[in-house]
């Protein structure tokens, strides 16, 4: 498959694309410098650097900030809740509530 199909830009302004279609390791992906291959499988529905981000860089979709890099990322790099956090809602936690009473 070839990048153009895997990644879309939802904004001229956006630091990240959008993956539409799976990449797996290796596939050669665009980036704002160039190409790069992808470092490691990423899901669609998920985001990839378009360029370098540094920790506390905003993350822009939409063209619109949506959270702030946790740590930094490389052109082709996924971009998801391992080094991002949104800085409108909290994030999703794996912890479980049980529900008490009858």
């Amino acid at each position: 498959m070839a990048p153009a199909d895997q990644l879309i830009l939802l904004h001229p302004d956006d630091n990240v694309l959008i993956c539409v279609a799976p990449i797996a390791a290796g596939d050669i992906l665009p980036t704002s410098g160039g190409t790069i291959p992808a470092r490691e499988g990423i899901t669609v529905g998920h985001k990839v650097a378009r360029g370098s981000l540094a920790a506390g860089d905003k993350v822009i979709k939409y063209g619109a900030p949506i959270g702030s890099m946790t740590a930094a990322a490389n052109p082709g790099e996924w971009v998801h809740m391992h080094n991002m956090k949104s800085d409108y809602i909290a994030a999703h936690s794996r912890t479980t509530v049980t529900a008490t009473g009858s």
